[in-house]
């Protein structure tokens, strides 16, 4: 049968490694009032040589997930809360006061992610586990409702170190379970985290920040 999933939705926090308490909570950084990327929410991040975050690059080494931004609207002067970011062009921002991003930046979270592609069966889909695996779609998301669209590119799975997650799991629910079908899902966490304190580039182990 098919999965009830067709698309992405980007990366969806769940918890953490281990047993230990998780909030899924986020960490402020800030989006350069000038930029005129789109950053989606579920959306893999970067940090910047300036002190802000971007959308990724598949290059530098992941911040985290976007959860959501607020910035000052420059035509009404009240502050708006979006759980992505439009792009300079498409709002109207109040450059006395930042724009504030909220991200999912712990290097042990965990996410649920949708595969792009089938499997034969879940089997195949299990020998995926603690492979590393790259995003396809990515950047990609709804202007409607915010919402990234991401997906796994499963096909990439692989022990390259230069991938954007590395696979830890199955996620199974009733309506998305036909791995011989897109839209089962995977379990995974950011590959070489920014915040492990030892990454500056995706693959590339040094001690200095960005």
């Amino acid at each position: 049968m098919a999965n009830l999933l067709t698309g992405g939705y980007g990366l969806r926090p769940i918890g953490i490694t281990g047993s230990g308490p998780n909030s899924t909570g986020t960490t402020q950084y800030e989006i350069a009032s000038n930029n005129t990327n789109a950053i989606y929410h579920g959306g893999i991040v970067i940090p910047l040589a300036g002190g802000v975050i971007d959308k990724t690059d598949q290059a530098v080494a992941p911040l985290g997930v976007l959860n959501g931004v607020e910035y000052v609207d420059s035509n009404t002067g009240k502050t708006v809360f979006s759980n992505y970011w439009p792009g300079s062009n498409n709002v109207s921002v109040d450059t006395n006061h930042p724009v504030k991003a909220f991200v999912f930046d712990n290097p042990m979270q965990l996410f649920t992610v949708v595969a792009d592609g089938t499997n034969t069966d879940r089997a195949t889909a299990l020998a995926d586990v603690f492979t590393n695996c790259a995003m396809a779609s990515v950047n990609n998301g709804s202007t409607s409702t915010g919402q990234s669209s991401d997906m796994l590119d499963i096909s990439s799975a692989a022990t390259t170190n230069t991938l954007d997650v590395r696979i830890v799991g199955l996620y199974e629910d009733d309506a998305n379970t036909d791995y011989s079908a897109v839209g089962h899902q995977y379990i995974v966490r950011l590959l070489g985290h920014f915040n492990t304190g030892t990454t500056i580039a995706v693959g590339t182990y040094a001690t200095t920040g960005i």
